[in-house]
């Protein structure tokens, strides 16, 4: 079986996969809990998405198993082992600006054109083809092969929790979710708010009164717009001009407008995902940074003077005596994804923070602690996930080196993120592609996109490594 050319597997099977794949990219699976049921707690999308892949499953001779509705199994092969692949159909709010409907998987330029088109469906897609071209050509396994599909990814992992409560741990396994060649090591991801603590000053004594301000649907997104009603004692054209004068100079978009004696502030900045703040541009920091300067007073001065001084500009946390790095994993980076502040609500702040390796979480949260009090917000941890690091001389690591380089004639390399993928909820996982070196992360952008070709080919790299895990 040695002589296989899983190229021309995957090759063989482009079309059937690309059918297949815009069908699941046109499933709006977005979490939708205002909307849930006991049948689809997690919304009518996502679970559309779950019962495609399973029925998908079945229908091709896999043994499927569904989990309560949060997750479900797709598996073949015999042993006592098992290799685990994890995938998630959960997807990330579309967002605006798109060129093409974001549910449409429209495909031109050699690319297939969605929300969830990278992240993570059309990998999940190429995962489930590799199991199927293992399981057509009828080669011998020694381990069972189990694609895990978690639904709650993007935001509190509630399926995966849930699967392992019953179901096996693998013995060993990948994530097809961020990059080539081997991502071998993951940053703990700490998802926290800072709440604004009540202030009784008179509110109404500034020139300005910012009435509500909001930016940001999810703390893993860099925020793309942000909106600020404003009320004010002077001339309104005046801040009107102030405010065009600001979105030149610093190359932005935006539109001011009134609406009732009040002034209507909208800004645009551009999407990317929390793990690397600095390559999107953060709508929210920007207009807070706007509101900071002008004449405010009580909760509302405080509150944008804060974000003015401790977070605008700042990604690395060195503001707020969070600043690390380590050989491993690099940078611990922040991106404040959730703004909301009113007058009767006062103002509070939703953070990621993606923290190396070693890194000492709880010191950090201290000090963090100690920092708010000072400033008058207060800290509430939403949740924290260890790093993971997998054993660079380990056997899952040394067989996907050599099937990435057998496939690719190139290095494979070892890598390490500040995204967490579900490799981190095995106990020997790695994230394992399916974006080559060099390739655009488009992921929780505007106009996502898949390759096709590039995903045919991380398809024949899945397969084998499948094969070389499991024979």
């Amino acid at each position: 079986m040695n002589n296989i050319n899983w190229h021309k597997e995957a090759e063989k099977r482009r079309e059937d996969y690309l059918q297949d794949t815009v069908k699941l990219l046109q499933v709006q699976s977005v979490l939708d809990e205002e909307n849930n049921s006991a049948d689809a707690p997690l919304g009518e999308g996502i679970q559309e998405a779950l019962e495609y892949m399973l029925n998908l499953g079945e229908k091709d001779g896999f043994a499927v198993k569904n989990i309560d509705n949060l997750a479900g199994h797709i598996e073949m092969g015999e042993g006592d082992e098992l290799v685990g692949i994890l995938c998630h159909l959960d997807v990330v709010p579309a967002g605006d600006g798109w060129s093409s409907d974001p549910f449409a998987a429209d495909i031109r330029d050699g690319k297939i054109f969605a929300r969830g088109a990278i992240d993570d469906k059309g990998p999940t897609m190429a995962a489930y083809y590799a199991m199927k071209i293992v399981k057509e050509l009828g080669v011998p396994l020694h381990k069972r092969v189990r694609m895990i599909l978690g639904t709650d990814e993007e935001t509190d992992w509630r399926c995966v929790d849930r699967y392992f409560e019953t179901e096996e741990m693998p013995t060993l396994g990948f994530a097809p979710d961020a990059d080539f060649p081997i991502i071998y090591a993951e940053k703990g991801i700490w998802d926290l708010k800072m709440k604004q603590n009540p202030n009784e000053d008179d509110e109404n004594s500034g020139e300005y009164q910012v009435l509500e301000f909001t930016s940001g649907r999810r703390v893993n997104m860099v925020p793309d717009f942000a909106k600020a009603r404003v009320k004010t004692t002077s001339q309104i054209s005046e801040l009107q001009k102030s405010f065009n004068l600001f979105l030149q100079d610093h190359s932005l978009q935006g539109e001011s407008s009134v609406e009732n004696n009040e002034i209507i502030l909208q800004l645009k900045g551009k999407s990317a995902h929390g793990m690397e703040p600095d390559n999107g541009i953060n709508a929210g920091l920007f207009l807070s940074h706007f509101l900071s300067g002008l004449e405010l007073s009580g909760q509302a001065k405080e509150y944008f003077q804060f974000i003015a001084e401790y977070i605008v500009g700042d990604s690395r946390g060195r503001k707020l005596n969070l600043a690390f790095s380590d050989s491993i994993t690099g940078d611990l980076t922040m991106n404040a994804g959730i703004f909301s502040y009113s007058k009767q609500d006062g103002g509070s702040i939703g953070f990621t923070v993606r923290y190396p390796v070693t890194f000492e979480w709880e010191k950090g949260r201290m000090q963090l602690d100690t920092l708010l009090r000072e400033k008058k917000f207060s800290l509430e941890t939403v949740s924290n996930s260890a790093p993971h690091h997998v054993e660079k001389d380990s056997f899952l690591i040394q067989t996907l080196q050599k099937v990435y380089e057998e496939l690719t004639g190139e290095k494979a390399e070892l890598l390490s993120i500040g995204g967490g993928t579900y490799a981190r909820s095995l106990e020997a996982g790695v994230a394992f592609g399916p974006l080559f070196p060099g390739s655009e992360d488009n992921a929780h952008q505007k106009d996502e996109f898949v390759v096709i070709d590039d995903i045919i080919k991380a398809t024949a790299i899945y397969a084998q490594a499948i094969y070389q895990l499991a024979k």
